[in-house]
């Protein structure tokens, strides 16, 4: 098998996952314990505040204080990143939707973190329950409706986020409905406790001077700089956040026009049509540009494999997966000329052809199903049991399933020590294949000596069942060699390595003419001239095969232990 030959490269995309997700699992983990705590305000106001300060042990303290803030600024970062990094901005649409929620919680969440955390260490005091809902609540109920909205937004972004993550885990789908429930259920308690509170609030508080004094009196006995500072804080992030916007628009434009001008290549695709698409766009994104549908259960993150391709030759002129592809594609098990579209990058044209249709789901992610393989010149054979049916005649059938694994057994066993790999069962006989580390002379000649250890093993056979068997079995072989798609085949639940192809319907056609010419070897002339075996002393034929244009010249030997093979380095 070829191998790549250009250098590996730093996967930085395997480091913006790792990070994209532990910043989102560590703000989930907030918003989950955040939202839990409103809850509590259908007991009492009492309840949200003893929650509140053991809560506020881990987070509104050094270090947990910066470890929250550090991973809503990465996990927003790496969302424009993500969205500067996109070629195109066709998507599916839960993916849009996904990426505007990350952007738009940075503005929305603003307000809250300046007037909770900030002005917390700036004036130096504790943000209780009792301030917070004053202040949005009761103060200015347009700023209450906005926090709602901002809530929704993080739990919404939150949660398409997990469910696109655990959907391609194997217990997922037992425990989904569970957590769909509680994804609905959480929000709206925690609004609902949050509500309580406020219209309590706002009856017996809203008109008293002096619990206003209490609640807000670190604000008003501040200094008014310090006031003034942390308003100045707030819009200066607003600003940031419309240049960061902009500056990644602007990015895209002049990454789009550098990479036009540097280079090009050609995907053809099994529709005949060829798409040009600049050099460092990945595939999956030429196809999605191009309008042409393309299975993508992650959103092109690499987590799963429903964006598999077959590259083929092509292999040798990409650089190698990274570590994030390297995993998915280990997971199913993949041929080496298998890519992901959505991690390749090719420079250099190239053909590709889907491995799973575009409708596929994350039930398709890891399996791996349909036909993976590749072309390569293979050694093939074919062995058969000859009077298998008045065998089954004159012995019950748990009598003949016993002489049948003895001969399999027997056979699978031959295969081992010559280095064949056992492919298919067929009823009374079997196909074996050689040669699928790539080495064809080895491969032709280990065939040969495969078929002569067969008939050493099936004498012994008979010698050990003289006494089950009226008479000794005897079987028919048939070796070819040709260019075979090899890989994994059949369905999901039902893999094994095999081979398909005209060389394989010609080596079964060669082993059934073992009965015309009366041999037990029907060895195609090709094999011989690979394996460098003079078969001269052995009858010689022209098989004319059923379903195919012309002969194939063959020789018949009774023994293949009569064949000089010549030893292999």
């Amino acid at each position: 098998m070829q191998q790549n030959v250009l250098p590996k490269r730093i996967d930085s995309r395997a480091v913006e996952k790792s990070l994209r997700l532990w910043s989102g699992l560590i703000i989930s983990f907030f918003v989950i314990l955040h939202l839990i705590n409103h809850t509590l305000g259908l007991i009492s106001l009492e309840a949200m505040e003893g929650m509140r300060s053991y809560l506020s042990v881990i987070w509104f303290d050094f270090p947990g204080a910066a470890l929250l803030v550090g991973a809503f600024l990465l996990h927003f970062l790496l969302s424009l990143f993500s969205l500067y990094s996109r070629s195109t901005l066709r998507m599916p649409l839960w993916e849009a939707t996904q990426i505007t929620l990350g952007v738009l919680i940075f503005p929305l969440i603003l307000v809250h973190i300046v007037g909770t955390l900030g002005a917390g260490h700036i004036i130096g005091f504790q943000p209780t329950y009792e301030y917070v809902i004053f202040a949005i609540w009761v103060s200015n109920p347009i700023l209450g409706f906005q926090q709602s909205i901002m809530l929704v937004i993080v739990w919404g972004h939150m949660c398409m986020g997990l469910h696109y993550w655990l959907r391609l885990k194997s217990w997922y789908s037992r425990w989904s409905p569970f957590l769909l429930g509680c994804a609905v259920v959480l929000p709206v308690i925690a609004l609902l406790g949050f509500v309580r509170i406020g219209r309590e609030l706002d009856r017996s508080h809203a008109r008293s001077s002096e619990i206003q004094e209490r609640v807000f009196g670190p604000f008003i006995k501040a200094e008014p700089e310090l006031v003034a500072n942390l308003y100045a804080i707030e819009n200066n992030l607003y600003v940031i956040f419309g240049v960061l916007i902009v500056s990644v628009l602007v990015a895209r434009f002049i990454r789009r026009l550098y990479r036009n001008r540097h280079g090009v290549y050609r995907l053809s695709i099994l529709d005949g049509r060829t798409l040009s698409a600049p050099q460092g766009q990945t595939i999956l994104e030429t196809l999605r540009i191009a309008g042409i549908p393309h299975a993508s259960v992650c959103g092109g993150r690499g987590r799963c494999t429903t964006c598999r391709v077959h590259v083929g030759e092509a292999i040798k002129e990409l650089h190698p997966p990274g570590v994030v592809e390297q995993k998915a594609l280990t997971r199913i098990r993949a041929e080496a000329e298998v890519r992901l579209a959505c991690q390749t990058r090719p420079h250099k044209d190239l053909s590709v052809k889907p491995l799973l249709p575009p409708s596929a789901t994350a039930r398709d992610a890891n399996k791996v199903g349909g036909i993976q393989g590749r072309e390569q010149k293979i050694a093939i054979m074919f062995i058969d049991i000859r009077g298998s049916t008045k065998l089954g005649e004159e012995k019950l059938p748990y009598d003949v399933l016993f002489v049948l694994n003895q001969f399999f057994a027997e056979m699978a066993a031959a295969l081992a020590e010559t280095g064949g790999h056992y492919a298919q069962f067929t009823g009374d006989g079997l196909m074996g294949l050689y040669g699928i580390d790539g080495n064809i002379v080895k491969a032709c000649r280990n065939a040969i000596l495969g078929a002569a250890a067969m008939i050493s093993r099936l004498e012994k056979l008979n010698a050990r069942l003289k006494n089950e068997l009226k008479e000794p079995l005897h079987m028919g072989i048939g070796v070819h060699a040709g260019e075979a798609i090899v890989g994994a085949m059949g369905p999901p639940s039902a893999q094994n390595f095999s081979a398909i192809g005209d060389v394989v319907n010609v080596t079964a056609r060669l082993e059934s003419k073992s009965k015309e010419y009366k041999c037990r070897l029907v060895l195609s002339k090709a094999v011989a001239e690979i394996a460098g075996v003079d078969a001269s002393d052995h009858p010689a034929h022209s098989a004319d095969v059923r379903g195919r244009d012309g002969n194939v010249d063959v020789f018949a030997v009774d023994d293949p232990r009569d064949l000089v093979v010549p030893a292999t380095a």
